[in-house]
């Protein structure tokens, strides 16, 4: 199908689309309320399919590249789930790095998280990309069954699989110690939330359109932060103020980036929401941060 930008589509179809990404309401409600953007020969079906996300866009860094090593860990998680399984990509040299800690949208962990990781080992850092979604098998390659698998989910236990998997990350061998986080969405309002959890113990944390911690958690907070945002995301973005408050008054480091006109989603290049110059601006931020504050 036809690689399409988000400009292609009435901003009300977008937001109505996000809705149903994030189980807000279901595929049959969206495409009942879809229906009056049909027209020009664009069935409701061909709409749907225009939107969900195409993975053979998202590989930037194929899995084969010789500069870099990848394959799968598990980590123990007995305050969690149990365990917790996970990508690692890390330079093929070896020696010890800093390491950032990838942490998908609501869907799990799909090839578009996986390529973010060989993105980082690129980059020269040692990448692990947890699956929230191993207690119930992992992510089943489809974005469906993702999304409803995830709401199977303890979301308190996989708050703690996500705190193991950062502290099993940090202590590895090839760690230097310093550990950074990145998330996406659902991920964004972790890596917030394991800036809390986690205090002194992260060094960098880039959330990515993510839900804010609550302004009572802000004074536990140590690790700077890099916070992106996209103009055309007013659920996320009503909790900005808020946040910001409550980290200046507990006197904290952090940058907010405001990605005007752009969608929920702009760095995920699967979808018609990606934008590929604030994408490529954001991730050139991130990268410049993590050297910043984790080498």
């Amino acid at each position: 199908m036809e690689r399409k930008k988000a400009s292609d589509y009435p901003q009300e179809l977008i937001d109505l689309f996000q809705e149903y990404q994030h189980g807000d309401i279901s595929r049959r409600t969206f495409l009942d309320r879809a229906g009056k953007f049909a027209t020009g020969g664009m069935t409701v079906a061909t709409i749907f399919e225009s939107l969900r996300p195409n993975y053979a866009w998202a590989q930037q860094v194929p899995a084969d590249d010789k500069r870099i090593k990848v394959g799968y860990e598990v980590v123990q998680s007995p305050a969690g789930n149990g365990t917790i399984k996970g990508y690692l990509a890390r330079p093929a040299k070896n020696g010890k790095l800093p390491v950032v800690l990838v942490i998908h949208e609501n869907r799990g962990l799909n090839p578009y998280i996986e390529d973010v990781a060989r993105r980082l080992a690129l980059a020269n850092f040692i990448a692990f990309a947890p699956d929230g979604l191993t207690s119930v098998g992992g992510y089943p390659g489809s974005e469906e069954k993702a999304s409803a698998a995830f709401r199977t989910v303890d979301g308190m236990k996989m708050t703690e699989d996500f705190v193991a998997a950062a502290r099993w990350l940090k202590a590895r061998s090839d760690s230097t110690g310093k550990l950074g986080a990145v998330g996406f969405c659902f991920g964004g309002g972790m890596v917030n939330q394991l800036a809390v959890r986690l205090g002194a113990g992260l060094n960098a944390g880039v959330p990515f359109y993510g839900r804010q911690a609550g302004a009572d958690d802000a004074a536990k907070i140590a690790a700077p932060l890099l916070l992106h945002y996209a103009g055309n995301d007013q659920r996320v973005n009503a909790g900005i103020a808020a946040y910001e408050e409550a980290l200046k008054a507990s006197n904290k480091v952090y940058t907010v980036h405001m990605y005007e006109g752009k969608q929920h989603g702009f760095h995920n290049d699967t979808t018609p929401r990606y934008d590929d110059a604030a994408a490529k601006l954001a991730w050139t931020r991130t990268l410049e941060f993590f050297n910043k504050h984790l080498r």
